[in-house]
């Protein structure tokens, strides 16, 4: 996972928010022309460890206790939001998309790194079966069959570039991958 951390993050300059920061896995990552990080984490012991993960970050990070759906960020202040892995568990991603979209500025980048939903009829069931039952429960959430991809695009923004893959080459509910960058117009 490290070198599509790397690949998410590659290129980014300014401002950055990351959404759902979670234990600061990200922060090591961070390119030198990144001016400024704020990290955004509601889960009280995942910002407790983004804390000291921020500490040792190449660049300056600030991590703030906030939720995807109401960033505490200035409306056009940043120059990119980042969200990896997060999509599939907020209670409104559409609403987190669209939040993200407010605090960039325009022409700003949003990147993404995301499971999302299967490409074959038989997992895409699979994944409806375990979002319905256990998985979200077990996994802080997670919704294996979001379309992430869509999402991004019914929020406005003009996705510039993405791959999709599957994680370590094996196929499960949540190894489905999407990784790239999209614009705000």
């Amino acid at each position: 996972m490290t070198a599509h951390r790397r690949t998410l993050l590659e290129g980014l300059s300014g401002r950055v928010v990351e959404v759902g920061a979670g234990n600061g896995l990200n922060f090591a990552h961070y390119p030198p022309a990144v001016t400024r990080v704020i990290a955004i984490e509601p889960e009280r012991t995942l910002r407790e460890l983004a804390v000291r993960a921020a500490a040792k970050a190449p660049v300056p990070v600030e991590v703030l206790d906030g939720v995807a759906e109401a960033l505490p960020v200035a409306d056009e202040s940043v120059d990119a939001v980042v969200v990896s892995l997060v999509l599939c568990s907020f209670s409104d991603p559409d609403a987190a998309l669209r939040e993200a979209r407010r605090v960039l500025v325009p022409g700003g980048r949003l990147c993404f790194l995301e499971h999302v939903r299967a490409d074959t009829p038989g997992m895409v069931r699979f994944q409806r079966l375990l979002d319905a039952t256990v998985w979200p429960r077990l996994a802080g959430g997670c919704h294996t069959a979001r379309d992430s991809a869509a999402a991004i695009e019914r929020a406005g923004f003009a996705v510039e570039r993405m791959r999709r893959f599957h994680f370590a080459g094996i196929r499960g509910p949540a190894t489905y991958f999407i990784l790239g960058a999209a614009r705000r117009p």
